[in-house]
């Protein structure tokens, strides 16, 4: 017969989860994969929510939308604005003007259950770090939210056409197709995967799946002892030894949503594990789960914002205990007296509910159209602070064509409509240089095209595997530079001009800040500056036989400068010792680009190339500072802002070559 009342084993493993879940975020050693922990919260929240409406249909017909969604707001809304309110108080006070104004709009899309597509939309190159965002577990609420419209309203549609009977058959045939998609396309999109519905959908049909045979088969829950051994040893495996990264979710989901199902499958059974998971604390764990979901992360955020790391574990042991008293907090003052009320109806639940999503919305919207407040902070610090938000560019003009020679290529017109005449071909630092060369190429009055490839430098032929990019990224380098050799002689242009971090792909790292970042250019063979020098100077003859080749030498790095940390530094009062990372002897960057330098030097000598120095823009006769007047020009340790390729613009005049002369005479 099958068991119908209050399981306690399922709080237990809302334990296991949740504390996985919270350990990974506080870098508890040995819990390489606790982020698997949402994993199994999509399972349970399928299998009590799919056994919640099958079994309503079953018995009266039809499922009421109407008490559904009452449970769902008062179960789940009350506990998140409280959160959502407080986090944006604390963010008030702590986050830059770029921060705050990001945060609004995660705080919107939260809102409106839309945050994993908003922080799917986000992971861009010059994205703020995942760890720095308060709201990002708010995802996998979103997921869920998106689940809980999903499911009432299929079940529904497969009532009315009468196809009720088929339906298992229809969820089964979602669930594959929704494990096969993700499985498949994790290795050329795990951001995708990893946030979208449609890929994470399998693990909550999952649990709806185990709940509709287990009320057709009018199931006790308890077969057999192995069941919940095996679903342990599966779901401690996936917390101790699943890796984050380009290869999560895809098959490595399947360990711990396996795992989660066949512990549920044999709940009942009277074993140790079950008796574990029935305890006393595991289930009070379970209880505050939620709770503490919402608020272990923006506590995770903002200790390790101000702390930039912890002094000790004990220290991450102390914010972890903050977290827990304040779940604690909200799950007996808010989640119980709410969700336990009867007084509440649909239309008060549903026009409190509105009431605090329209402050949330105002305060998000506030925070996004005001810019984040710059005003908050002294105007001596705003200089950091201005830089640390202006990388942000017009894409309008940007596509991706699907046929013809650039087919799959990103490329984004310059300058005024037309046929382009000069193309700018590079990586980030091109990324970076947009808006300084897009308004010289319009002062020019020449049309232009720009392509860039983070991480990607512009030489035809090139392999390369780099620890910041996956392989599939490392692979669609090497495919768009195929694509972009083929295509160019056909362009009609008369300039293309090269723009890299020419030192790093020479030296193989990063410098300073980010010496972590490794790259290795392919075959090993060969040592790698000569290595690159015969990628690049084959690159240069080969567009030199129909187009001028210029080189920009590369952009100054200034290892230790990262504007967003030396901004939080200043406005909270770690002042000491930052003055030195502004700025770096001119004989620290001749040395760091000892290798490139003469390369880019001798290629554009001896293959009629012309050199652009960007060096005369950035740096006097001693050191290559980040300030150009009252104004601080980087980005970060090797990346410009907007301010900083206006600088540089006129760099690029003798790349617009004969209508640059028009304009002159």
């Amino acid at each position: 017969m099958i068991s119908s009342g209050y399981r306690p084993e399922i709080d237990g493993l809302r334990a296991i989860a949740v504390l996985s879940v919270v350990f990974y975020h506080f870098g508890v050693f040995g819990i390489a994969g606790g982020f698997v922990g949402v994993d199994i919260f999509f399972v349970i929240s399928g299998f009590l929510i799919g056994g919640l409406l099958w079994s309503e249909q079953d018995r009266t017909g039809r499922i009421s939308l109407r008490h559904f969604y009452l449970r769902r707001f008062k179960r789940l809304a009350p506990a998140f604005f409280v959160m959502a309110l407080v986090v944006s108080a604390v963010a008030w006070v702590v986050l830059l003007p770029f921060e705050y104004r990001e945060f609004g709009k995660s705080l919107i899309a939260a809102t409106v259950y839309l945050s994993n597509v908003q922080f799917y939309r986000e992971a861009g190159y010059f994205d703020a770090a995942a760890e720095e965002k308060p709201l990002l577990h708010t995802w996998s609420l979103a997921v869920e939210e998106q689940f809980y419209l999903f499911l009432p309203m299929l079940i529904l549609l497969v009532g009315l056409i009468g196809w009720r009977r088929q339906l298992p058959h229809l969820l089964l045939g979602l669930f594959l197709l929704s494990l096969f998609s993700c499985v498949l396309l994790t290795a050329d999109n795990h951001t995708a995967t990893f946030f979208l519905f449609p890929f994470r959908a399998w693990e909550l049909l999952a649990g709806v799946l185990l709940a509709v045979w287990g009320y057709q088969t009018r199931s006790d829950w308890n077969l057999h002892p192995a069941l919940s051994y095996a679903g342990m040893t599966l779901v401690i495996c996936g917390v101790v030894f699943v890796q984050s990264g380009p290869g999560f979710p895809g098959a490595w989901a399947v360990i711990p949503t396996l795992g989660t199902v066949l512990i549920i499958l044999n709940g009942q059974h009277d074993n140790w594990i079950n008796r574990v998971l029935r305890s006393g604390p595991a289930v009070f764990v379970g209880l505050i789960s939620y709770s503490l979901y919402l608020w272990h992360w923006p506590v995770a955020v903002f200790s390790t914002y101000l702390r930039e790391t912890y002094a000790s574990p004990l220290e991450a042991a102390a914010w972890m205990a903050l977290s827990g008293l304040l779940a604690v907090l909200s799950w007996r003052f808010v989640e119980r007296p709410t969700r336990h009320a009867r007084w509440p109806g649909l239309p008060l639940t549903l026009a409190a509910a509105g009431g605090a999503s329209a402050l949330t919305l105002a305060i998000g919207g506030a925070a996004f159209v005001r810019n984040g407040f710059p005003d908050r902070f002294p105007v001596e610090i705003r200089a950091h602070i201005d830089a640390s938000g202006d990388f942000l560019q017009d894409w309008s003009r940007c596509e991706t064509a699907d046929s013809g020679a650039l087919a799959g290529v990103e490329t984004c017109a310059i300058g005024p409509a037309g046929n382009p005449e000069v193309l700018f071909w590079g990586d980030s630092h091109l990324r970076a240089l947009m808006d300084g060369i897009a308004a010289e190429a319009m002062r020019m009055n020449t049309p232009g095209r720009i392509i860039w490839h983070a991480g990607c430098p512009p030489v035809f032929g090139v392999k390369k595997r780099e620890s910041a990019a996956t392989p599939a990224q490392d692979a669609d380098c090497r495919a768009d530079n195929a694509r972009i050799r083929q295509a160019l002689p056909s362009l009609g242009l008369r300039e293309v001009v090269l723009i890299g971090r020419w030192s790093y792909y020479a030296e193989g790292q990063g410098v300073g800040l980010d010496e972590s970042n490794k790259i290795r250019l392919l075959p090993e063979g060969k040592a790698q500056p000569e290595l690159l020098r015969d990628l690049l100077r084959e690159t240069v003859r080969e567009i030199g036989s129909y187009a001028r080749v210029h080189i920009l030498r590369q952009i100054p790095e200034v290892p230790f400068y990262e504007s967003w940390r030396s901004a939080r530094r200043l406005a909270h009062g770690k002042a000491e010792g930052l003055e030195q990372s502004f700025s770096t002897p001119l004989s620290a960057v001749e040395d760091r680009q000892a290798s490139s330098d003469p390369m880019v030097t001798e290629l554009a000598r001896t293959e009629n190339a012309s050199l652009l120095d960007p060096r005369p823009y950035l740096c006097d006769s001693e050191i290559c500072s980040v300030w150009a007047g009252d104004r601080v020009i980087y980005f970060d340790n090797n990346h410009l802002t907007n301010a900083g390729a206006a600088v540089v613009a006129p760099v690029f005049r003798p790349a617009f070559g004969r209508v640059f002369e028009r304009a002159e005479q």
